[in-house]
């Protein structure tokens, strides 16, 4: 393969992973901006019951703030000419929730419904993003 060539591949994954660090920061920053509108109705969904405040602070410490912290990081790591650890740790932080799943998994079973859901698109984004990652 040319020299052109190999460029010209590598210049279409890191535009594809820029894509896919986008889905994640839009996907991740409407779930926020969900969580803040409908905190209870989208807990209830998930199985989660608010009680007092401690359950909302926990709630919104995870859902409000991690999520938008990961979706902020896709979007840092999409930038171009940004280092290739962003999307790395962003793909970590997308893969860290199937695999806590996975663990709640083997003691109480598999999740239902679009928490289900939510376990597919998070793995297949995290996956997405490490298949794309740049050749050293």
């Amino acid at each position: 393969m040319s020299v052109q060539m190999a460029a010209a591949a590598s210049s279409r994954k890191q535009a594809w992973q820029r894509r896919v660090l986008h889905l994640i920061a839009y996907a991740y920053g409407l779930s926020v901006v969900a969580c803040l509108l409908f905190a209870d109705e989208l807990a209830a969904g998930m199985g989660i019951f608010l009680n007092g405040v401690n359950g909302y602070s926990q709630f919104y410490a995870s859902h409000v703030g991690v999520w938008g912290a990961t979706a902020l990081l896709a979007l840092f790591a999409a930038r171009q000419g940004e280092p290739p650890i962003l999307g790395d740790i962003t793909a970590m932080l997308v893969l860290a929730q199937p695999a806590g799943r996975l663990y709640a998994a083997i003691s109480f079973g598999l999740p239902q419904g679009f928490v289900l859901f939510m376990c597919a698109i998070e793995l297949t984004a995290g996956l997405a993003l490490l298949l794309l990652r740049p050749a050293r």
